[in-house]
C-alpha cells in the first residue's frame, strides 16, 4: 500500500512487486478516487484512465478489480483483449469510457480503425511490464506511447527488475517515485520450494503419485508448452485425478470455464503455460509444480508466487530432468539461494506407456522426432504393391 499516497499526489510510479502482494488495489483505488474527485466527461471513443495488461486473463482480473472496488461509484470500465469480437468491442468504445483495459495487440487493432483514440488519457498503467517484455509486446508499446499525451500520469509495475525493463522504465517515466514490496527477483518467504530430480519420461507418473496427497488440495502445474498442457491434463485425467488445461490456443469461452471450475473446487488441477497463467488470481493455492523448468529463471519467481497468497504458507515443487540442471543454477543465482532436493518417493513407480502418452517420440540420439521419420531422416512411406507378373499362357 505505499505506493497509494504517491499515486493519489499524481507522480509516476515504478513498483517492483511479486503477484498476491495486493498491487491491483495499489493502483486501482488510488485511481478511482481521482474519477471520484475529479469529474470529467468521458473522452468519445478514449478514456481517462488505460491500463495495459500481456494477457486477456489479467486484463479481466483488472476490470473486476475495479468493478468491485468501485461498485458504489460505478465507473465506466471497458475490456479489449483479443479472441473476442472485435465489433462489439468496437461499439463499446463509441461514447467513451472512463476505465479502459487492455492488451497491446488489440488496443493497436483498435486503433487502426480509428475505434479508439488515446488523446484523452490522464493516467496510464503498465501492468505486468517485464511479462510484455517476455511476450514481444515492446514493438506494440513503442506504438504505443506515442500516442499518448505527454501530460500524464505513468505507473509502471514488473515483478522483477532485469536491464530491459529498466531501460524501457526510464523512458516512459519522469521522475518516479520507486516503490518494491519485495526484493526485486525474491520469492516469498513463506513458500516451501524443493526440487526432485526425475527423469523427463516420469514426470507425468510422479505427479499423479504426489496428487495423490489429499494435502494437495489445489494445484497450478506449469508446462513449457501448450501441447503439453494438454497432454499432462489428459493423463491426469485417466488417472482419475480433475485436472483442466488453459493455454493460448484454448478459446475465451474454454479458459473461463477452466478457471471457474478451478475457483469453485470442481477441479482440483490446473496445468497451465505461463502465458495463460498470467492474471490468474485464486486463493487457496496450496501447491504449485513446475512440471517443465522455465527457460527464463523470471518465470519461475512468477509461477511460484501463485501459492502462500493474504499470508498463508504454500509449496513449489519443481520436476528437474537431467538436461534441466543448467535452467535451475539459472534460477538458482536470480532467487540467491539453493533449492533444497528431495529424494523421489518411496517405492514410486513410473506407470507404463507414459513416454508415449506425455511426451514426443524421440530418435536414438535424444532429439525429438516428427512422426513418420526415420532415425536416420527418411520419411517411412508405405511400400507400395509390387505388380503381379502377367501369366503365361502355354
Amino acid at each position: 500500500m505505499k505506493a497509494i499516497p504517491e499515486i493519489l499526489e499524481g507522480r509516476d510510479l515504478l513498483g517492483i512487486a511479486q503477484t498476491g502482494t495486493g498491487k491491483t488495489a495499489a493502483f486501482a483505488l488510488p485511481l478511482l478516487d481521482r474519477l471520484a474527485m475529479r469529474p470529467a466527461p468521458r473522452p468519445a471513443k478514449g478514456a481517462r484512465i488505460l491500463v495495459l495488461a500481456p494477457t486477456r486473463e489479467l486484463a479481466s482480473q483488472i476490470a473486476e478489480a475495479f468493478a468491485t472496488y468501485g461498485r458504489f461509484l460505478k465507473p465506466g470500465i471497458v475490456t479489449v483483449f483479443g479472441g473476442m469480437p472485435i465489433n462489439r468491442q468496437i461499439r463499446q468504445m463509441e461514447r467513451g469510457t472512463d476505465i479502459l483495459v487492455a492488451t497491446p495487440g488489440r488496443l493497436l487493432d483498435l486503433i487502426q480503425q480509428h475505434a479508439v483514440s488515446l488523446s484523452g488519457i490522464e493516467v496510464l498503467v503498465l501492468d505486468e511490464a517485464d511479462q510484455m517484455l517476455d511476450l514481444g509486446f515492446i514493438h506494440a508499446l513503442r506504438r504505443i506511447m506515442p500516442l499518448l499525451p505527454r501530460a500524464r500520469q505513468t505507473v509502471f509495475l514488473s515483478a522483477t527488475m532485469p536491464p530491459a525493463i529498466a531501460e524501457l522504465a526510464a523512458k516512459f517515466l519522469t521522475n518516479p517515485v520507486k516503490v518494491a514490496v519485495a526484493p526485486v527477483a525474491t520469492t516469498a518467504e513463506r513458500i516451501d520450494q524443493s526440487v526432485l530430480p526425475v527423469a523427463q519420461a516420469h514426470k507425468a507418473s510422479l505427479l499423479s503419485r504426489l496428487l495423490e496427497d489429499r494435502a494437495v488440495a489445489r494445484s497450478l502445474v506449469f508446462t513449457r508448452t501448450k501441447h503439453g498442457a494438454d497432454k499432462v491434463a489428459r493423463f491426469l485425467g485417466a488417472a482419475g485425478i480433475s485436472a483442466a488445461a488453459i493455454h493460448g490456443n484454448k478459446s475465451q469461452p474454454q479458459r473461463e470455464r477452466a478457471l471457474r471450475a478451478f475457483k469453485a473446487g470442481e477441479c482440483r488441477v490446473l496445468v497451465a503455460t505461463d502465458i495463460a497463467a498470467r492474471g490468474i488470481d485464486i486463493d487457496g493455492v496450496t501447491h504449485v509444480f513446475n512440471f517443465d523448468l522455465p527457460f527464463v529463471p523470471e518465470q519461475y519467481v512468477h509461477r511460484i508466487g501463485r501459492t502462500a497468497r493474504a499470508g498463508a504458507a504454500g509449496r513449489a515443487i519443481a520436476f528437474m530432468a537431467e538436461d534441466e540442471r543448467p535452467l535451475l543454477r539459472a534460477i538458482e543465482r536470480l532467487i540467491n539461494m539453493k533449492v533444497p532436493h528431495e529424494p523421489l518417493p518411496s517405492g514410486f513407480v513410473p506407470q507404463r506407456e507414459e513416454t508415449k502418452s506425455v511426451h514426443k517420440e524421440r530418435d536414438g540420439q535424444g532429439r525429438h522426432r516428427p512422426p513418420g521419420r526415420s532415425p536416420g531422416g527418411a520419411k517411412h512411406r508405405p511400400k507400395r504393391p509390387q505388380p503381379r507378373p502377367a501369366a503365361v499362357s502355354r
